[in-house]
């Protein structure tokens, strides 16, 4: 076993189990989890708030990206000097609006998304800031055009439908109209959004002694940024955890009238976390986790093979994934999250 492995965690069916429920049902109460699960609650509570205090697994919330930037997002594949990598990454981390960093197999030896933060300059960030980095030499950046999956779509996939069923009545109900922009929150739901976007799990009795207000008055302003989309809980592990060592990161060559139909294919392929349309030359981008270079190598040979208007792929293996949604973190260490990354205008 590698030395960085040694003092790697493991978990068992339990945890491995509450894991996956968080994946379907974020907020699921505690009680609740348990009874589903069919584990006593004060084994569900441990596990639980050993994975949080060990920095396993935090369940945050994934802000409408539409309310917090200024422009679309942006994938880089950047090139450093030789030797340099490390150093380059570290510098990129310094910069808030990087919201997902890794280090890769490949041409380019480093891949970030870039969110243009609302009081950030896009074109200040993609012409001088992120090219001006020493030791950085080549940089490729594509806009995000069409998001196809995010990051909260994908589920660790291991209970049986019953139990998913009975977890799906405990996810919140997005049926709400869309919030169009930050201002229309009242300073109470402003400051919620920034507490779930911490912390999911937290009730409304716990915001309502965190803002000094009623706990109706919480649950309400949970309500208003919950149910309108304005912010989604979210499961955040290290993919090594729940048994997908091999992440990896994908461009396809499809043709223009196909990338409709393959966007939706590829949608519901149960490897595939994070899916794009994007501008450049390979105009969809995918990140995927697999338990291994075989099922990797079956995902390209079959599932992309055998897709009509797949001219080409290509690919690179994650080395290290350093953040991922604005929280940085070391091998399967979750660490801290960027801050200020809600803001109004």
């Amino acid at each position: 076993m590698p030395a960085a492995d040694r003092d790697r965690p493991s978990l068992d069916s339990i945890d491995l189990d509450i894991v996956a429920a968080l994946h379907v049902a974020p907020r699921v109460p505690s009680a609740a989890l348990a009874d589903i699960l069919g584990v006593p609650s004060s084994t569900v509570s441990r596990r639980l708030s050993r994975m949080q205090d060990e920095r396993m697994l935090r369940v945050v919330g994934r802000f409408a990206w539409e309310l917090i930037t200024s422009s679309n997002p942006f994938e880089l594949w950047i090139t450093s000097a030789p030797g340099r990598s490390r150093e380059v990454l570290d510098e990129l981390l310094r910069i808030p609006d990087i919201q997902f960093a890794t280090q890769v197999s490949g041409p380019s030896d480093i891949h970030v998304h870039l969110y243009p933060l609302i009081g950030s300059d896009a074109e200040q960030l993609l012409a001088e800031r992120v090219p001006s980095i020493d030791g950085l030499i080549a940089l490729d950046s594509r806009m995000m055009l069409q998001p196809a999956k995010v990051g909260q779509s994908w589920r660790f996939a291991r209970l049986d439908d019953a139990v998913v069923r009975a977890l799906e009545a405990h996810r919140p109900d997005v049926s709400a109209d869309p919030i169009s922009s930050l201002d229309e929150l009242s300073d109470l739901e402003f400051a919620t959004m920034r507490i779930l976007g911490a912390n999911a799990r937290e009730t409304a009795a716990t915001i309502a002694r965190q803002l000094d207000v009623s706990p109706s008055t919480a649950a309400r302003a949970i309500k208003t940024v919950v149910h309108s989309g304005a912010v989604t809980p979210r499961v955040e592990i290290q993919p090594s955890l729940i048994g997908y060592p091999l992440n990896a990161l994908l461009s396809l060559d499809v043709s223009p009238k196909s990338i409709g139909p393959v966007l939706e294919a590829l949608a519901d392929q149960p490897n595939v976390r994070l899916l794009n349309a994007v501008t450049g030359a390979e105009p969809v981008s995918l990140s995927a986790a697999f338990s291994g270079p075989a099922a990797l190598a079956e995902f390209i040979r079959t599932d992309l093979g055998d897709m009509k208007g797949v001219r080409a792929v290509s690919s690179s293996v994650v080395l290290r994934l350093a953040r991922r949604y604005w929280i940085d973190r070391e091998r399967w260490r979750l660490g801290n999250q960027v801050p200020n990354v809600l803001r109004r205008a």
